[in-house]
């Protein structure tokens, strides 16, 4: 059984890829290529899962031989960037040590698992997967493209993932890894063991480099280290979880100490020092919530965030943290944002390029421009707008996600029963499917 679905998955990939071979039109849409003005009447022309043409239907033309789509009264957007997710049913560290850089979250991700349908119903093309939060280091992140995928390979985007950097490195501060030992008790502990940490990697990067390359002379091979190093080169961004104030103040004190990139991750009290962050050029990737309760350290959580910080000059993107935010309704959070007082630009390349450059793939990804992929969503109308919704989701040239299709509808209208293989109840339909 196991053998005819991945003869049947590997057909299915090769079809699709036959079918690229063919340009596809998208034409009459209103296009946002978010790097760009808007384009009225628009024409996208994607082949071989990049875009090769983009303009006015009157200024692009179309090929002779392409699959032509009319996208009239509809808007293409770019496919969306979230740039902290926990989807794939992946788990990082254990509770051996509050600090573990050799953790990978790819080698714990379900790539069959059904919240990556939820993710493309919601018009999210790429995502950070990461571990968990309750260290103060639970390992590496992964980013993963969501295309069809048998393995984890073919939803990375790095082509070894035995050598290449495939992510960032995860790291939080506050009450989440606050415990007993092995993990620390206080908030200065925690800097001071992350501290350490950095300071053994350090040693262990002169010592690798004092051996210019002769093997007799390297340190004994440690894949923390080796994680750790690759994050004080800058190959590799620390995404940190961090929600008060004076903790988001020690990211930042650690970060110059060692010369780390840093994304900040949730950042419930930036609106308290936005100067700081801008200062310090780092960027911040912020959620938006949209009921109360959750942790105590976030109880100054402001949706006047990324106002705050779009006003201090600081790169800003929005994240799911999937389960938190359901991805389904990520759009919104731009439109939160607008209501907060948010720039419609800014709210919107926080969806998108925002979130790209914080991963280091703005030169794939985030815009429709020609040479980028081929990711970019087919909306009911704006994207602001409520009553907007994700018609179609395509990841490289490919429909991942078409609303119409009634195996694809259950997953953007279904309660959590219909993740896990379960009847969904439909609320517009009424009663079970």
């Amino acid at each position: 059984m196991r053998a005819l679905l991945t003869y049947l998955l590997a057909t299915l990939l090769c079809s699709t890829a036959a079918a690229q071979e063919k340009p596809h039109a998208f034409r009459g849409a209103t296009i946002i290529p978010i790097e760009g003005e808007t384009i009225q009447n628009g024409l996208l022309v994607v082949q071989y899962g990049k875009i090769i043409a983009i303009g006015s239907a009157d200024a692009v033309r179309v090929p002779s031989d392409a699959v032509v789509q009319d996208a009239t009264g509809k808007v293409i957007f770019p496919g969306i960037v979230d740039t902290h997710s926990h989807l794939g049913d992946g788990s990082g560290g254990d509770a051996s040590a509050a600090l573990q850089p050799d953790v990978r979250i790819l080698d714990a991700i379900d790539v069959r698992s059904e919240d990556f349908k939820k993710a493309l119903s919601g018009g999210i093309t790429t995502l950070n997967a990461m571990p968990g939060s309750g260290h103060l280091m639970s390992g590496q992140t992964a980013y993963l493209k969501l295309r069809p995928a048998n393995t984890i390979n073919d939803m990375l985007f790095c082509k070894d993932p035995l050598n290449d950097v495939c992510g960032g490195m995860k790291m939080a501060n506050g009450t989440n890894s606050i415990r007993s030992a092995p993990f620390p008790g206080t908030r200065a502990k925690s800097a001071a063991m992350v501290r350490q940490l950095f300071v053994k990697a350090q040693e262990y990067r002169s010592k690798v480099q004092a051996a210019k390359g002769d093997a007799s002379k390297m340190p004994k091979r440690e894949l923390d280290m080796e994680a750790l190093v690759q994050v004080l080169d800058g190959k590799r961004v620390v995404h940190h979880h961090t929600h008060r104030h004076d903790d988001i103040l020690t990211v930042l004190r650690l970060a110059k100490e060692f010369g780390f990139r840093v994304v900040l991750q949730h950042v419930s009290e930036a609106w308290k020092v936005a100067k700081e962050i801008a200062e310090a050029g780092v960027p911040a990737s912020i959620i938006m919530l949209d009921s109360p309760g959750g942790k105590l350290e976030a109880v100054d959580i402001r949706w006047e965030n990324g106002v705050a910080l779009e006003k201090a000059g600081v790169l800003v993107g929005f994240h799911t943290d999937d389960g938190i935010t359901d991805s389904r309704l990520f759009l919104r959070s731009a439109a939160f944002g607008v209501r907060a007082g948010m720039s419609r630009q800014k709210a919107l390349e926080a969806m998108t390029i925002a979130g790209a450059k914080m991963l280091d793939l703005q030169e794939r990804i985030g815009s429709l421009k020609p040479g980028k992929d081929a990711d970019f969503l087919v909306l009911s109308g704006d994207p602001l707008s409520v009553y907007t919704h994700v018609e179609q989701t395509w990841v490289e040239g490919m429909k991942r996600f078409d609303r119409s299709n009634p195996d694809d509808h259950k997953y953007a209208v279904g309660g959590f029963n219909v993740y896990r293989g379960g009847v969904y109840e439909d609320a517009c339909e009424g009663g079970v499917q």
